[in-house]
């Protein structure tokens, strides 16, 4: 009887650790528990901003957390997504530092400008600033097997980049047009962000889509400092007044079972993979594709 009530009370010990681990874990979690800086991954092609913002309002909203740093390694991506996240990045009122990785280009240079400095390696490839719309065209190949392709539209522009024809004068201009305006966007943000640096026309100068290595963005004003991560998480603690080493708060991005079976970092997004010919409409690098 005395081995069984001993069990029985071993057992009950156990059991109430476990309660008590997942207990101060759930606590830790919610409870401010010592200055923190929050690091912020943004990681390939930018074809969403969703989960990026809902991270962007857990950092802003934990009073712990006394500054942030984005550490982006992105080419760029999809411009509506890119000027989601920016936006919410100007919102916050904690002190932001940029460390850009081994690429920030076109919509990851764009997203670093909502910094307060950026750092970057001599290495790192940035700049490719500009905007870029692309088509697929068919015709060819429809022509080759002779199918044809008929449309019935309501105005003069509803098919504009139809990869069964061939675009005309008056549809280029349009698009061009729409370009140079989200282009000027592009630059206004930078001369808004970086204005102390340079003029607006010594930005435009530089947004003609051409790539520059960390070493030479900062000769021309485009990032403050060369660093590499720790280096940033550093800056960000001191601008935050963080005495000591902070509490660094990061979400891991686990690659999915597809990607380690690859071995490649990340997979492109599936609507990306499967989606049809058509227009794309980007703040990307895009160098040889």
């Amino acid at each position: 009887m005395k081995k069984r009530q001993r069990t029985f009370i071993i057992l009950g010990v156990i059991v109430g650790l476990f309660f008590l681990m997942i207990l101060l874990r759930s606590m830790m979690g919610s409870t401010p528990m010592g200055e923190k800086v929050a690091v912020l991954d943004i990681n390939g092609i930018i074809s969403h901003s969703d989960a990026t913002i809902k991270l962007i309002h857990t950092y802003r909203d934990d009073p712990s957390i006394k500054a942030m740093v984005i550490r982006i390694d992105s080419p760029g991506g999809s411009v509506a997504p890119v000027q989601e996240i920016y936006a919410e990045l100007e919102k916050l009122d904690k002190p932001i530092v940029a460390s850009l990785g081994g690429t920030a280009a076109s919509g990851g240079y764009y997203l670093a400008c909502a910094a307060n400095t950026i750092v970057a390696n001599p290495g790192t490839l940035t700049g490719s600033i500009g905007v870029i719309m692309q088509f697929t065209r068919l015709k060819g190949l429809y022509d080759k097997i002779g199918l044809e392709h008929e449309v019935i539209k309501s105005s003069t522009f509803k098919d504009t980049g139809s990869p069964f024809r061939e675009m005309t004068a008056a549809e280029r201009a349009v698009l061009q047009g729409t370009v140079d305006d989200v282009y000027n966007q592009f630059v206004d943000t930078i001369f808004t962000a970086r204005g102390e640096h340079f003029t607006r026309d010594e930005v435009v100068t530089l947004a003609d889509g051409r790539i520059f290595s960390g070493k030479q963005a900062l000769d021309l004003k485009l990032l403050d400092k060369l660093g590499n991560l720790p280096d940033a998480i550093e800056l960000a603690a001191e601008f935050a007044g963080i005495d000591g080493k902070p509490r660094i708060v990061r979400k891991e991005e686990k690659p999915s079972l597809l990607e380690q079976l690859l071995g490649i970092e990340q997979m492109p997004n599936l609507d990306e993979m499967l989606s049809l010919p058509g227009i794309t409409f980007r703040y990307e690098m895009n160098l040889g594709r």
